[in-house]
């Protein structure tokens, strides 16, 4: 008779030899699906079917798990475009930003799950670690930036630096929605407007804010008060560190004056998004009930997405970070309302470049926006004549493939 191989009959459990990338993959989409302070050791040991203590054996707590998770992605980023610091670039610089376009698009589709984390829950991150990161995404953006020093020799490094951000947020918009196209359609189509934003204009305007309206008019009520204040909060402590006597305080009313509008923060939070979501869909509306011709239609939609970004950044930094304290029928419900959103623009989009598919504009939509959000951070949503131009003009070249005439956009 044959001998038993170890670990079958034998009544000994073997632990696989891929166990810690097993917990890391676990933890890495914990984290992304439930953010950093909704995940604990028990979840994440229970998603790779071990126990808490056996988790502890090889890693000290959470942090740590988070951590390893974070850089791990970030170094994903780094190992992926490694070939252009390897001489193994293309001799064309333009081939080159479409070989890296293409390695970080297959970078973003393997981890779509869990790329979310190092775009929006890095901030977590703690000292020499934050630094580590930023020290990976600096030199992915380099990496961007060779071929386009080649190509625009011209650019000073802050115009560099904005082009790179571009083209780097949109390979990473697709870890930020749930939209199917096959991967086949997804890396040819955003390599392409990566390339589309070689030849981007730089607006000849004033970078100057503009004065601020009034943040507490006379005429506000109480429960728009709690709104606005509420999110100027969650942006700037995080929702967390945000308690309701702060919000109270902010408005000048007892903490429990709040409970008479709200059930509590995260009912707050989901007042504030369906507040604006609904502005939105009727200045949305009014835009394409007045106007007939749809390039002007999907511009002038443009130009409002850009002037709201810009007079409220909190609202999309707030969503994208914090959208995980609210119940999960208000995420529902909000995210209903974003593709409703998608989907009119799209609709725009097809007519506009027949080329492409109905999921192809999808895709080129989520690009667009999460260029708004990207260069807004980068400039910390400087609302001035010059910001809004620069980045309704990337929008036009994301989605329209060039620029079309516009004014200067006024300030919201």
């Amino acid at each position: 008779m044959a001998p038993t191989p170890p670990g079958r009959g034998d009544g000994i459990r073997r632990r696989p030899k891929d166990r810690k990338a097993q917990i890391a993959r676990a933890s890495a989409e914990a984290f992304s699906l439930l953010g950093y302070h909704g995940v604990s050791m028990d979840a994440i040991a229970a998603r790779v079917g071990i126990s808490a203590a056996a988790l502890y054996r090889h890693y000290t707590g959470k942090y740590e798990l988070f951590r390893d998770a974070v850089l791990a992605l970030g170094q994903q980023l780094v190992d992926a475009t490694a070939f252009a610091d390897d001489g193994d670039a293309p001799g064309d610089p333009r081939d080159t930003l479409v070989q890296l376009a293409g390695a970080l698009c297959d970078t973003a589709l393997a981890n779509r799950e869990s790329g979310g984390l190092y775009r929006w829950e890095a901030r977590f991150l703690r000292g020499d670690d934050q630094a580590t990161l930023d020290s990976q995404i600096r030199t992915v953006h380099r990496r961007f930036q060779k071929p386009l020093r080649a190509l625009r020799p011209e650019l000073d490094s802050r115009q560099r630096w904005t082009l790179s951000t571009a083209m780097i947020s949109v390979l990473g918009s697709v870890v930020d929605h749930r939209a199917k196209l096959p991967a086949g359609q997804v890396r040819p189509l955003l390599a392409e407007l990566v390339v589309t934003f070689v030849p981007a204009e730089f607006p000849t305007l004033p970078d100057v804010p503009e004065p601020p309206g009034s943040t507490a008019p006379a005429h506000r009520s109480k429960y728009e008060a709690l709104l606005v204040e509420s999110m100027r909060l969650f942006n700037q402590k995080g929702y967390r560190d945000t308690s309701m006597e702060d919000i109270a305080a902010a408005v000048g009313m007892p903490a429990s004056g709040i409970y008479r509008y709200f059930s509590g923060k995260s009912d707050i939070l989901a007042g504030a998004f369906r507040r604006s979501a609904d502005r939105w869909s009727a200045e949305m509306s009014t835009i394409l009930d007045g106007t007939a011709d749809r390039e002007e239609a999907l511009t002038r939609l443009i130009d409002g997405h850009v002037a709201r970004s810009f007079s409220e950044p909190e609202l999309d930094y707030v969503y994208y970070t914090e959208r995980l304290n609210m119940s999960p029928a208000d995420q529902q419900i909000l995210r209903n309302l974003q593709r409703s959103t998608v989907e009119t623009w799209a609709d725009l989009v097809v007519t506009l470049r027949p080329e492409w598919t109905a999921g192809q504009a999808r895709f080129a939509v989520y690009s667009a926006m999460a260029v708004t959000i990207d260069l807004g951070r980068l400039v910390h949503y400087r609302n001035s004549p010059y910001s809004r131009a620069l980045v309704a003009g990337l929008m036009d070249l994301t989605l329209l493939g060039r620029y079309r005439l516009r004014t200067v956009l006024p300030a919201k």
